[in-house]
């Protein structure tokens, strides 16, 4: 969200940028124009003053002759009134006499020899001055006029204030700064400008500097960038807390939602938006009618258990009824074979109340059917209705801790007894095992096997088989849905059922 705030502001951040480096360029080209003005307002004043002195030179070398010291006092007080030093100048004859001059010693710099031969102006830098020379109208005289550093700045000091600056006169390669000693640029960035004076090989120089880097001048500089991470800071802090903070909150609350529970998102969201607090209220009302069907649903699955309990223990009961039934009739019956066959009957009916009170016992978890309790109850009841010379015959059992459905336990009880009932009519004082084991290959798949002495293949056994249990024991395996495999010569029965994983 902050990336997003900051590229949607970025086009203003450098529009305000922009803007400021064109202000920064616009103020660089109006300090330029304005030391244009300034050097050449300073050229013109030089050129002036030089002038008029030189003019003023020119009449007292003229008329000095004539004339006599009272030129020279004129040219004195004119020089004075122009140089606070008090005009230095100096009249020389080719002998090398002082005609007239300041009362000031001449500044040592000049060579004799140089006085009528030199230019017009020249920059002596070794004392520094700079120094105008004027001959007379027959050659024999000169003049010499020598001007200061100091003189020379307050002539062409510009009238357009301009700070940080500097000035210099240049000739060929001499240079003379003629700015004030504390007015030397030492930083920031320069900018320079010359113009001409008269006589014309001279250059005056303007030099600017730029203020210094200070850190209201970086902030100023950067202000609009600072501005465009600002406004995007505020506006990323802005929605965080107004739009992005109330959804995060309701979405935790709703991703730690349970079942049964009424969400109260609103009690933790504190936002303007009326869009998240209807969307939190209608979590809540989502919630609570969950919650209510949830109740409604559960009260519901508690009285069909109930109902469901009821009808499996009316189911036992009356197979418990039944089997009652046929052991009266069995008690009254006095041939042999009609008691036998009551007992099978009351095996078959016994096999089956077992299945309903396993199932019934198992019901509250819903685990199924467990494998273990059902056959060890299953072969206790068919050894107690078991026929009196087979009331030794024993049964081991080693079993999983597996669970089946009720569809599975119905047909694997009647097998079981059918099996059971075989062994004891063919063995009677024998013994059985009958295992359940996980196989390995299959995740819900056992193997029950059922292995005696009397299964084994014989031809009392093929007649038995032949003659009722065959035709059962092949319809129980079709409702397991799996073959049932002899092997005749260790007398065991192996099936594959399924389990509950």
């Amino acid at each position: 969200m902050f990336l997003i705030l900051t590229l949607a502001l970025l086009p203003l951040g450098l529009i305000a940028l922009i803007a400021s480096l064109q202000a920064i360029r616009t103020a660089d080209l109006e300090k330029e124009a304005l030391l244009r003005v300034a050097v050449t307002q300073s050229a013109r004043k030089m050129t002036a003053d030089l002038q008029s002195d030189r003019t003023a030179l020119q009449l007292a070398i003229n008329n000095v002759t004539t004339a006599g010291p009272r030129i020279c006092d004129r040219l004195d007080l004119f020089l004075t009134s122009n140089d606070a030093e008090g005009g230095l100048y100096y009249i020389y004859d080719r002998s090398g006499r002082r005609i007239c001059g300041s009362r000031r010693e001449e500044p040592v710099g000049l060579d004799e020899r140089e006085r009528f031969s030199g230019p017009t102006a020249q920059i002596l830098t070794d004392i520094p001055y700079l120094v105008t020379r004027i001959k007379s109208r027959d050659e024999r005289l000169v003049g010499l006029v020598y001007y200061s550093r100091q003189h020379l700045e307050s002539v062409a000091d510009p009238a357009t204030a301009l700070q940080n600056r500097q000035l210099g006169l240049r000739q060929g390669d001499r240079q003379l700064i003629i700015s004030r000693p504390g007015a030397a640029l030492e930083y920031g960035h320069k900018t320079s400008l010359s113009a001409r004076i008269d006589p014309p090989d001279i250059v005056l120089t303007m030099t600017v500097s730029d203020p210094p880097a200070t850190l209201a001048r970086t902030l100023s500089l950067f202000l609009p960038l600072v501005m465009w991470f600002a406004a995007a800071a505020v506006g990323w802090f802005v929605v965080n807390r107004l739009l992005i903070r109330p959804l995060v909150l309701l979405r935790r609350t709703v991703a730690s939602y349970q079942p049964g529970e009424v969400l109260e998102p609103m009690r933790r969201l504190r936002t303007p938006a009326q869009e998240i607090l209807a969307l939190g209220e209608t979590f809540r009302e989502i919630s609570e009618d969950v919650a209510t069907h949830e109740a409604e649903m559960a009260e519901g699955l508690d009285t069909q258990r109930k109902l469901t309990r009821e009808v499996h223990h009316r189911v036992k009961n009356n197979l418990q009824i039944i089997a009652s039934l046929i052991n009266l009739h069995a008690r009254s019956a006095h041939d042999p074979e009609a008691v036998e066959a009551y007992a099978s009957i009351q095996r078959r009916v016994d096999a089956l109340s077992v299945v309903h009170r396993n199932h019934f016992a198992e019901l509250e978890e819903n685990r199924g059917v467990g494998m273990r309790p059902l056959i060890s109850e299953l072969s206790a009841s068919l050894r107690g209705t078991a026929p009196a010379e087979a009331r030794r015959f024993g049964i081991q059992i080693d079993s999983d801790d597996l669970h089946i459905s009720q569809d599975v336990a119905v047909p694997v009880a009647f097998l079981v007894t059918e099996l059971v009932e075989l062994a004891m009519r063919l063995d009677p004082q024998g013994r059985m095992r009958i295992s359940v084991q996980l196989q390995a290959d299959a995740e819900n798949r056992a193997v029950l096997e059922v292995r005696s002495a009397g299964l084994r293949e014989s031809e009392a056994m093929t007649d038995l088989l032949d003659d009722r249990y065959r035709r059962v024991l092949t319809g129980l395996s079709r409702q397991l849905r799996a073959p049932l495999d002899h092997d005749g010569e260790t007398g065991c029965f192996a099936i594959a059922i399924t389990i509950i994983p």
